[in-house]
C-alpha cells in the first residue's frame, strides 16, 4: 500500500525517524526526510536514496517551506509522519521558559503546521494518511516533563481532532504512543542514570523507566516503524482518530 507513496517523515536524521524512513524506503515508498541536523539528514538519505530538506520545525516558516519542498518535487504527499521532538527534565518551578517555548514549538505547533500545509493535498487526491509519533506521556503523566507532557498530550487532542475531519475526506490520522525506545537520545539516559544512582544499564531500564511497565523491554525503534506501515495499510483504513499504545502494559496498571 505504500509503494510511490509521497511521504514526508520529520526528525529522519536519527532514531526512531531515521527507523521509519528506512522500513519506508524498503517497502517502495518515496521518502522525504527532514531534520535540523542538515550533515547527518544528507548522510542518511543518501544511503536509503531519500529526498531531504533541512528544516527547523520549531519556526513555522519552514514547516511551510517542507511542505513546499515536497508539493515542488513530487506534486503531492500522501503520508506525513510527524516525529520530531526534543526532551528537558526539570521541576515546574526552575523550568526553563525558552525550552518550554521550543518543545511546544516543535512537538505540538509543527505537527499543526504541518497537517495543515498538506491537508489540501490529501483532500484532493481522496486520500492520506498522518502518523504524530506521540508517546506513552501522551496519555499518562509524570514528575518534571510538564512541557513534553503537555505538548504529548496537545498532540493526542490533536490527532483526534484531525482524525474526525479527515475521516469523509479519505484522511485518517493517528498517534503511536510507545514507552521508551532504544535510540541514542534513551541510550544516552541510561548510561547517566546508571552513574548517577550507582546501578548498572539493566537495573536503569527495568527499576527506573519502565518500573511502570510489565514488559521490562526497551522498545526497537523498527517495531514502532512497523507500527506506522501498518496504519497506511488497507487493514487500518478504519482506524483514525486513536492513539495506539506500545507500552509493555504500562496504561494497564
Amino acid at each position: 500500500m505504500i509503494k510511490d507513496k509521497v511521504t514526508l517523515i520529520t526528525g529522519a536524521a536519527s532514531g526512531i525517524g531515521l527507523a521509519m524512513a528506512q522500513a519506508f524506503a524498503r517497502d517502495g515508498a518515496a521518502v522525504i526526510m527532514a531534520d535540523v541536523n542538515e550533515e547527518a539528514l544528507k548522510s542518511e538519505a543518501d544511503k536509503i536514496g531519500a529526498l531531504f530538506c533541512r528544516a527547523d520545525l520549531s519556526k513555522r516558516q519552514d514547516c511551510r517551506a517542507l511542505v513546499d519542498f515536497a508539493l515542488k518535487q513530487k506534486g503531492r504527499v500522501d503520508i506525513l509522519i510527524n516525529v520530531a521532538g526534543v526532551q528537558t527534565v526539570s521541576p515546574i518551578e526552575n523550568f526553563p521558559e525558552d525550552r518550554w517555548d521550543l518543545i511546544i514549538a516543535l512537538m505540538l505547533s509543527a505537527p499543526f503546521y504541518l497537517t495543515k500545509y498538506v491537508w489540501p493535498s490529501m483532500r484532493e487526491n481522496g486520500w492520506g494518511r498522518i502518523i504524530n509519533l506521540n508517546s506513552i506521556h501522551g496519555l499518562v503523566a509524570s514528575e518534571y516533563k510538564a512541557a513534553y507532557v503537555s505538548a504529548k498530550h496537545g498532540l493526542t487532542g490533536l490527532t483526534k481532532t484531525a482524525g474526525l475531519e479527515g475521516g469523509p475526506l479519505g484522511i485518517t490520522v493517528n498517534s503511536i504512543c510507545p514507552a521508551y525506545v532504544r535510540t541514542p537520545l534513551v541510550d544516552k539516559q541510561i548510561a547517566d542514570q546508571a552513574q548517577a544512582h550507582g546501578i548498572s544499564a539493566d537495573e536503569v531500564v527495568t527499576d527506573v523507566m519502565l518500573v511502570k511497565s510489565s514488559i521490562k523491554k526497551l522498545l526497537e525503534p523498527e517495531v514502532v516503524a512497523d507500527m506506522a506501515k501498518y496504519l497506511c495499510s488497507d487493514a487500518a483504513a478504519s482506524i483514525t482518530g486513536s492513539a495506539i499504545s506500545i507500552d509493555g502494559g504500562w496504561v494497564a496498571g
